[in-house]
């Protein structure tokens, strides 16, 4: 029986769960439910299951006892239960005395599902159905062999590019990601390790890797990359190709970003005495966008990848889907991978990091030099991901510079701090819409230091609450916003109504609206003026889109004409 560390990392999250001992001991256990759940994580990525410890605790009760037979009895439910899920229980005891079982759970090979033909799967710290057309794509992602691994084209290892496996090895060797005792193996040993090579064979990996270029090219989905230059009228006036497969994607986001001109230019923004230049693309962008489009792209599809670069932006255009659970407007906190293999050799490379923080670095390089922030969107087969090339606002730097260097901020402070200074101050809601979070309520995490710094602002509560940039830090690095009533308080913007009323009786709330200021949100509105007519400063006739407004003491019974 093994022991817990005395702090155990609990928190909910893409490979782990709590429940309740009583779901598998007792008389009130639901292995449908433990099933569901094992479904989710074997689907996924894996994970483990802390049975025995309770949603709102972070440790089981001190004294709990796991009866030992409860152990062989999940194995035996689970099996039952699902199809293509493999677990392995362990009972546990924490740093309390309390005992809990860990059940972990193995990455499926194939599609997992309940015995009755139900699929799910683990996306952040929820478990979702798959329903309908997603069942054939989530087969899709999931091969029962995956695509690296196999040796379809014989190519025997000895058949290898010396040049390309003397350059892979030597950069493993130089990693201090490598373990060292991986470091010491020899190059063909290298090549089973990273499954490279099965037997005497080189797998699809190995070829896309290390192949020849006539080999590379015989796998017919290796990367072929384009890049198109456009003008103001969308005419096309340059185009690059690496089409040869003389490349393998480890040597492509150099090549490409030395041969393309447009990646070296920068602006010039006064700074003082002196001006400060600024990079039309950050390399660091540039190159995260080309690794995620060669390493999470399926490799089982043909099609090209595009670089569309206009005097605007750059639009990288992939093939295929995002990955089951990826959506665009969760990308920046969901990540499952789809090459195993590749995304391994990419991180010990440190071409990429495994954790899925990539566009977490996009967005704080590009909020952090005064641009917007990426935009992703899917369409039936393909992935398109925006970034801006123009600044927008050149004192967000000095803003960011000047906050940094006075609190040392974190990626998520200046990714929050980058995003609120480009807008005059946002609600909760639009503020977690921007940061893709789920609920308000996950702001606290991105907030709290802010605000206790004094770095942001906030007025109203609850949902209505709405953040923004301290003025005084604005104005000590020149940034002046466009004075608007968009923060109006709530006294003076009722007074404005009132005022409008007065002078134009009759008018509806959408004329009130235009008049008063259109940046004014339509829900800030609507609770103003519903204030004036509980404190009888304003009347109102007629009902929904036939409302009018009056002064005091003209308005009359609802009715559908409105008068």
């Amino acid at each position: 029986m093994a022991e817990l560390p005395a702090v155990i990392d609990t928190e909910e999250g893409q490979r782990l769960d709590r429940k309740s001992l009583r779901v598998v001991q007792g008389g009130s256990t639901d292995f449908e439910e433990l099933a569901k759940d094992c479904v989710c994580f074997a689907n996924a990525s894996g994970g483990q299951l802390l049975i025995g410890i309770e949603d709102d605790a972070s440790q089981p009760p001190p004294g709990q006892r796991v009866d030992s037979r409860v152990l062989d009895r999940i194995r035996k439910r689970v099996g039952e239960l699902t199809v293509n899920v493999t677990v392995i229980p362990e009972i546990q005891t924490a740093a309390n005395g309390g005992q809990l079982i860990v059940l972990t759970v193995q990455r499926a090979i194939g599609v997992a599902s309940t015995c009755d033909g139900r699929f799910y799967l683990r996306i952040g710290d929820d478990c979702k159905p798959i329903l309908g057309d997603e069942v054939l794509r989530l087969a899709n992602d999931r091969p029962s062999f995956p695509w690296e691994t196999l040796t379809t084209l014989q190519i025997p290892r000895a058949a290898v590019d010396p040049d390309k496996l003397a350059s892979l090895c030597s950069q493993l060797r130089a990693s201090d990601r490598v373990k060292r005792t991986v470091k010491e193996q020899s190059d063909d040993e290298l090549l089973d390790h990273y499954n490279l090579a099965s037997g005497d064979l080189l797998t699809n990996l190995g070829v896309l890797l290390l192949g020849q270029r006539f080999d590379r090219a015989r796998l017919g989905t290796a990367p072929v990359i384009q890049a198109i230059c456009y003008d103001d009228q969308g005419v096309k006036v340059n185009k690059f190709c690496w089409d040869d497969h003389a490349l393998s994607p480890i040597e492509l986001p150099d090549a490409i970003w030395e041969e393309i001109p447009d990646f070296r230019e920068s602006y010039e923004f006064p700074e003082g005495m002196f001006r400060t230049q600024v990079p039309a693309y950050e390399e660091a962008v540039v190159r995260e966008l080309l690794v995620n489009a060669l390493v999470h792209r399926p490799y089982t599809q043909r099609g090209d990848i595009y670089l569309n670069l206009h005097p605007d932006r750059l639009e990288v255009v992939n093939v295929g889907r995002l990955p089951m659970g990826v959506t665009p407007s969760n990308i920046l906190h969901t990540f499952r991978r789809r090459n195993d293999g590749l995304t391994r050799i990419f991180h010990d490379l440190k071409l990429m990091e495994r954790e899925g923080t990539g566009f977490d670095l996009m967005y704080e390089k590009l909020l952090v030099s005064g641009r917007s922030a990426p935009r992703v969107r899917e369409d039936i087969d393909s992935v398109h991901v925006t970034i801006p090339r123009r600044v927008l606002h050149p004192a967000v730097i000095r803003l960011i510079a000047l906050a940094d260097e006075r609190h040392q901020l974190g990626q998520r402070e200046r990714i929050t701090l980058g995003t609120l200074a480009q807008s005059e101050g946002m609600l909760a809601t639009e503020l977690a819409t921007a940061l893709e979070l789920e609920d308000p309520s996950q702001l606290r995490h991105w907030l709290h230091r802010l605000l206790e710094l004094q770095l942001v602002r906030q007025t109203g509560r609850t949902r209505a609450t709405r953040y923004f940039v301290d003025p005084a830090l604005l104005q000590e690095v020149g940034f002046d916003h466009q004075t608007t009533l968009r923060r109006i308080e709530p006294h003076r913007l009722r007074a404005l109504i009132e005022e409008d009323v007065m002078r134009y009786p009759g008018s509806s709330s959408t004329e009130i609206h235009q008049r008063v200021g259109r940046e004014i949100p339509d829900r800030t509105l609507g609770r103003a003026i519903e204030h004036l007519l509980e404190t009888n400063r304003i009347s109102s006739r007629g009902e929904k889109r036939w409302r009018r407004y009056y002064p005091p003491g003209d308005g009359r019974e609802s009715g559908p004409d409105g008068g």
